[in-house]
């Protein structure tokens, strides 16, 4: 927004032989309208800080809705409901390196010393060839995944399952991936394609866990 501050119009003083004219002049009063045009510069100036203070700067999936006391949390080896061998060995530690990076939370190996229990499957897999290299291996892949994720309290004595604090029953993730290297079989390809979007799968999901999104 522009201020616009009505500058004061300056006036000259006739110079005569008068004793007046020789007396030293005194500094006029500031106008209203320059007051208020800087009063109304230091308002803008701090709101502007305030705004640049409140946003931008905030360091993405620190903030939770989840219990503060939720501070150890067990990972269970995610199910493979698909059939493609190994997928969810590799989504289970991309998990588990990602929640042991936000700091949040500690990953523990027991499930009697965790608060809260991660659990889930992965229900669907799929991995589709885009474009192919000129020996006719596919050079770029278009990778999707499905889980079923929940996170639980630590179950009270007696009890099967505990709170469910955070749940996706149907969490989709789809990323492109291109493979360089032309000397991996078919095979290897996806087992590459898997291991490199695994990260970003991780960090997508912590991110849903941790802001409810």
């Amino acid at each position: 927004m522009r201020v616009f501050v009505p500058q004061a119009v300056p006036q000259t003083v006739p110079q005569t032989a008068s004793p007046q004219a020789a007396s030293p002049q005194t500094e006029a009063p500031q106008s209203p309208g320059r007051l208020l045009g800087s009063v109304l510069g230091f308002a803008l100036l701090g709101l502007a800080l305030l705004v640049l203070g409140g946003c931008g700067y905030a360091l993405v999936g620190q903030a939770s809705n989840l219990p503060e006391d939720v501070r150890d949390i067990y990972v269970e080896p995610l199910e493979n409901k698909t059939p493609r061998s190994q997928v969810e060995q590799i989504l289970t530690e991309a998990v588990i390196d990602e929640l042991v990076t936000r700091r949040r939370f500690s990953v523990v190996n027991e499930r009697s010393e965790a608060d809260a229990i991660l659990r889930g499957s992965i229900v669907d897999f799929r991995l589709r060839p885009l474009t192919f290299d000129a020996t006719g291996l596919a050079s770029d892949f278009e990778i999707t995944i499905t889980a079923d994720m929940r996170l639980e309290r630590q179950p009270e004595p007696g009890d099967e399952a505990g709170e469910v604090l955070w749940e996706n029953s149907r969490y989709v993730f789809r990323e492109d991936y291109p493979v360089s290297d032309t000397g991996l079989t078919f095979f290897d390809r996806e087992n590459l394609a898997i291991e490199e979007t695994a990260e970003p799968f991780a960090e997508t999901l912590v991110t849903d866990l941790l802001e409810g999104f």
